[in-house]
């Protein structure tokens, strides 16, 4: 056991990367616990071992005191000068106490401690090595699913995607190969957990990384992605070299780099729009597939009204206000959506409104030139009286 337990310890620091010291100081803070719970004993204890024949001796630490209450813990001075006589009060003696058979539950408790040294490097390995996934693109296989989750294996950890990080109109059948996004990885004391998810728009953003080689290399930029996940998504993008149109090369020849994403995604469809620093045009590109009249801003609120052909208006606010919210969404402003008709109604009861305004301030303005003459004329007759009274006395 002695020559096994060396090697074990060899092998455990040259192909895990654990230290010896670090499983020698483990393995005898645990073997003093096993002494103590074995052999019922509650004295200081130390357990020392031999690195090179792979020995463990068991030493009782005493005290040398000048009166002894308590043999386990203390020696007197004059028991302490027979072993050698340069011992003092204060001094600390250890004395071998190591059982016969204390090899077997020393055996024992170097399998433990080395097993859960190897979990617990296994568990760091793992976590190291998927903490540099986090928000990075993984492709695992669906492995089994309960009411809470479905879990995916990446290979050497078992991830869970949640019921809210699911694609709705999909179904995740044990077997399945399918793309997530690392969305989280935790260190707990049961080891790594990764949470994974395929409705977050990073995974969206992922995917044209790796179908768009002009995205990858920020030739071309997502500026801002709004994902209604397994229905539609809309994505504003931009070029950084004036003469490469950053909408055609997302879409790529024929189409084929954003159908790639649409068939990974299980038919999620995509609006790929150019994203405008003047925020007028920015906002008409993103209600494609939808024609934009004009568009009117009210800075305070962040919002603006948006004015589209009549025949337009349905294409424009989308399937239950769905283009119209996505729109907003990837934009950033509130977007309310109004026909020409309908708009130049606003405006003509705008006008009406400001014209009944005017007239109640004309009306206004006459009352109170009134009231002033009046005002006036009334006091020159009080003023005349006065006089008057004034005379006759």
């Amino acid at each position: 056991m002695n020559k096994d337990l060396i090697k074990a310890l060899d092998i455990l620091e040259e192909e895990k990367g654990i230290s010896k010291e670090i499983v020698i100081q483990a393995l005898e803070a645990a073997l003093v616990s096993a002494y103590k719970k074995n052999y019922g004993q509650s004295q200081n204890v130390e357990i020392q071992f031999d690195e090179k024949k792979g020995d463990m001796h068991v030493y009782a630490v005493k005290e040398v005191v000048e009166f002894v209450f308590d043999s386990t813990l203390e020696v007197s001075l004059d028991e302490a000068l027979t072993i050698h006589k340069a011992y003092e009060l204060g001094d600390k003696i250890r004395f071998e106490v190591t059982p016969k058979d204390f090899g077997r539950i020393a055996a024992q408790t170097a399998k433990q401690v080395i097993m859960q040294r190897l979990r617990d490097a296994e568990r760091t390995n793992i976590y190291n090595e998927f903490i540099t996934y986090e928000n990075e693109i993984m492709t695992g296989v669906v492995d089994r699913a309960d009411s809470r989750y479905v879990y995916v294996n990446l290979g050497k950890i078992v991830a869970g995607l949640s019921k809210q990080e699911q694609i709705p109109t999909e179904e995740y059948n044990p077997g399945d190969r399918i793309k997530v996004l690392v969305t989280k990885v935790d260190n707990t004391t049961k080891g790594p957990q990764i949470f994974v998810s395929r409705s977050h728009p990073d995974l969206l953003k992922r995917l044209f990384e790796q179908e768009v080689p002009e995205i990858y290399d920020g030739v071309v930029e997502i500026v801002s992605i709004a994902r209604e996940a397994g229905d539609r998504a809309k994505v504003a993008v931009r070029s950084r070299n004036e003469n490469l149109d950053a909408v055609g090369t997302c879409v790529g020849p024929r189409g084929q780099r954003v159908q790639a994403i649409v068939n990974e995604l299980n038919g999620e469809n995509m609006d790929i729009v150019e994203w405008k620093e003047d925020p007028a045009v920015y906002i008409a590109n993103a209600l494609n597939p939808a024609q934009v009249v004009d568009v009117h801003f009210d800075e305070a609120s962040n919002s603006c009204v948006v004015v589209v052909p009549d025949y337009q208006l349905s294409l424009a606010i989308g399937k239950r206000g769905q283009n119209a919210r996505l729109a907003a969404k990837l934009t950033g402003f509130r977007v309310d959506i109004k026909s020409e008709s309908a708009y130049a109604e606003l405006l003509n009861q705008a006008q009406e409104l400001e014209q009944e305004i005017e007239e109640v301030e004309e009306d206004v303005n006459v009352v109170e030139d009134f009231v002033e003459a009046n005002e006036k004329t009334t006091k020159e007759v009080v003023q005349e009286e006065i006089e008057e009274e004034t005379s006759a006395e």
